[in-house]
């Protein structure tokens, strides 16, 4: 079976802000096939992408210097600190970011669609359009006036990050550090919580990727929503202070929730490595560990494309059909792929969006 037999709806991409800041994507379009960055519209179609979560991340004002997921952390390193981020900065270039998709869903001319509703993503998937729904990692952009939530759920705002690895108004991100622990520092404030509450009322997906381990537990304790995170992976088979402990995602599997396993060879190692040259077998290891941890309908993909180091085996998302492969290999059969790349996120986004 080729790629299109299992359209891949991913968890995660910097795709945009890759389009966006001249020094990381040098002013390529999404419409033409490039070997800057890893995802465009032509290897989209090449690797079987349907579509997925395309964030938003407001990088620092400063020169970008390290990557937007800390891959520069090396192994045995102090914690990677990154200070948090002026308000009224992150809210203007997050309108800036959100006019250039808007102007990529109208040049796409049907190609390319932004999706608020689960009958809209499978209406994508089914017909070919690359969906996408509309992420913020991080939520400074809604700072200080949490009202401001709701204009952004109005523009297509579906999922959203408490934090990314630094400190807000709502929590405290986790530094990056190998090896390390999630478990650094407190949790979510009283704005947090609110946030949770707004969310859920919208029905607004809460990534709690990035977000510390106390931060999780507060929100585990407070939505009434499925935990997801959207890009991450397993603890215990990797150090990083990113990864998920066991607890975590044992938790994510009783709320009927997802995670999405982050490509970052950094988080996937077991030495920290940001080494590409890292076997396709070491990611399967991690949605192997997850799958038999907490079941085949609690694991997706979580790429990271265009945010983090792929390994070369994979490449880029034109490279999706041989993780499929990869995994096929291992003995996952159709059902198990299908859950995987696509019918999971469905599902939770269809408990979450109704809420």
């Amino acid at each position: 079976m080729g790629a299109l037999d299992f359209p891949v709806f991913d968890g995660h991409n910097d795709t945009l802000l890759n389009l966006h800041v001249p020094e990381r994507g040098r002013g390529r379009s999404f419409f033409v096939e490039s070997d800057i960055g890893h995802v465009d519209l032509p290897r989209a179609r090449r690797g079987g992408f349907g579509g997925g979560f395309f964030a938003i991340f407001v990088p620092p004002v400063k020169a970008y210097e390290s990557g937007p997921d800390g891959q520069d952390t090396p192994p045995g390193s102090s914690p990677i600190r990154v200070p948090a981020l002026d308000p009224a900065y992150a809210h203007q270039f997050t309108n800036d970011v959100i006019a250039r998709l808007q102007r990529i869903e109208q040049e796409a001319e049907g190609q390319v669609r932004v999706v608020r509703t689960v009958a809209e993503l499978e209406e994508c998937l089914a017909q070919g359009v690359l969906a996408i729904v509309l992420h913020f990692e991080g939520a400074e952009a809604i700072h200080p006036d949490i009202a401001a939530l709701e204009g952004f759920y109005e523009i297509g705002l579906r999922s959203l990050g408490i934090v990314w690895s630094r400190p807000n108004a709502y929590g405290h991100g986790v530094p990056f550090e190998f090896p390390g622990s999630p478990d650094s520092g407190p949790g979510l404030t009283d704005a947090g919580f609110e946030l949770v509450r707004e969310c859920n009322r919208l029905g607004i997906l809460v990534d709690l990727a990035h977000i510390n381990e106390r931060g999780f537990w507060d929100t585990a304790e407070h939505t009434a929503a499925p935990l997801v995170v959207t890009h991450g992976a397993a603890h215990e088979l990797s150090r990083s202070s990113r990864n998920l402990t066991d607890a975590q995602l044992d938790a994510i599997g009783e709320t009927d929730g997802v995670v999405g396993i982050n490509f970052h060879v950094g988080f996937l190692r077991a030495d920290g490595l940001r080494d590409p040259d890292m076997p396709l077998s070491v990611l399967v290891r991690h949605i192997d560990y997850a799958v038999h941890r907490i079941g085949i309908d609690h694991v997706a993909l979580g790429s990271d494309f265009d945010g983090a180091v792929m390994s070369q085996y994979l490449g880029d998302v034109a490279g999706l059909p041989k993780l499929i492969a990869e995994l096929r290999d291992a003995g996952y059969d159709d059902s198990a792929l299908r859950k995987i790349t696509h019918e999971n996120w469905i599902r939770v986004l269809g408990k979450t969006w109704a809420a």
